[in-house]
């Protein structure tokens, strides 16, 4: 079943669309599995994304997760940030790979492209020096600071100034105010551990490394841009993408390879040690010019000169590297002419 990537720097809305889209998908009775951050680690870190270790740990194990969910039955949904255009190829391969379609939603916030959190639809017209947050600024001892010049006692949400909120109701529980539909009170506490986690230089590193979607690279579509938390998700947009389109075929990339059988090996071996010992021995009265008939061979080699073990038995292992490579039942009866062609062919 098909795959569906969320990208997007932080406070963009990615997980309350995934919420939105996982809610809508089981309420047409489909399996969903959410993989996020948190199922990967245990508890919202966001501080894995100023170790470069540690990230690229975090990003093996959501491949990993996504990898082991994929089939043809669930739907997957992968809630991270997805920055980088290498990582997103890789879930390409793997969708590739397991046959199923595989979309991408690039959620972006709106307002100023700092990375600091800015509330969704805020009015245009407020002073500059005015800072918007979700999060109130508290003192010390816990209480808001007082009003002063360039300082805000209040959230700015939708035009609206609201009353000063209370340290234990930071982060999104403001917003969620005005969109109760939208968000349980799980999800907004993990919103909230995810918010205070991200430091302003954390932010700042990764709007400075983020690699945005692109729609012309095939790994990056379709891709649906969603702006803020105030547009609606194009849900038969996206049910029409995930299961109404074909998937792609996988290629030799992607594709597993044939497994041979226990024995094949071992008829290579010996095939090959066979036709190998009869030239050393028919190249001993032979002449140059002479072709050569060699036991289970059906093909004549034509002499040139004479040949030594050493040089032999590199082109030995050279085929049966290659012969591993790509195995075939059905050329078990003509290993030796195989073998023997390409001695011809290696030799002149």
């Amino acid at each position: 079943m098909p795959l569906v990537v969320f990208c997007g720097l932080p406070y963009c809305g990615k997980s309350r669309r995934a919420e939105e889209l996982r809610g809508a998908l089981e309420a047409e009775g489909r399996v969903v599995h959410v993989v996020d951050d948190a199922s990967v680690l245990g508890a919202e870190d966001a501080t894995v994304y100023g170790d470069s270790a540690r990230e690229k740990a975090l990003r093996a194990a959501l491949r990993a997760s996504v990898e082991r969910r994929l089939s043809r039955h669930d739907v997957v949904i992968l809630d991270s940030l997805n920055y980088i255009k290498g990582f997103r190829y890789e879930l390409y391969c793997l969708a590739r790979a397991a046959r199923t379609p595989l979309c991408l939603i690039y959620c972006v916030q709106p307002g100023s492209p700092s990375p600091r959190p800015q509330a969704a639809g805020v009015a245009e017209s407020r002073a500059p020096d005015v800072r918007v947050s979700w999060r109130p600024r508290a003192e010390e001892g816990g209480n808001p600071p007082a009003a002063g010049p360039g300082v805000a006692t209040g959230s700015v949400v939708n035009g609206a100034v609201r009353a000063d909120v209370p340290r234990e109701l930071g982060c999104r529980e403001v917003e969620a105010a005005d969109f109760p539909a939208r968000a349980t009170s799980e999800k907004k506490s993990a919103d909230c551990a995810s918010d205070a986690a991200f430091s302003p230089e954390l932010l700042e590193a990764l709007t400075l490394r983020f690699e945005a979607p692109d729609s012309r690279n095939r790994w990056d579509r379709p891709l649906f841009t969603m702006v803020g938390l105030e547009e609606p998700l194009p849900f038969a947009e996206i049910r029409s993408a995930l299961f109404e389109n074909r998937a792609p075929p996988p290629h030799q990339a992607t594709q597993s390879q044939p497994l041979a059988s226990s024995s094949f090996l071992h008829q290579l071996d010996q095939v090959t040690n066979q036709v190998l010992t009869g030239l050393m021995e028919a190249q001993k009265s032979a002449i140059p010019g002479d072709l050569l008939t060699l036991p289970g061979t059906t093909e004549h080699l034509l002499f040139t000169r004479p040949l030594t073990m050493a040089e032999l038995s590199r082109l030995r292992r050279q085929f049966i590297s290659y012969t591993k490579m790509h195995p075939n039942h059905e050329n078990l009866p003509q290993l030796a002419n195989m073998f023997l062609q390409y001695l011809s062919q290696s030799l002149h």
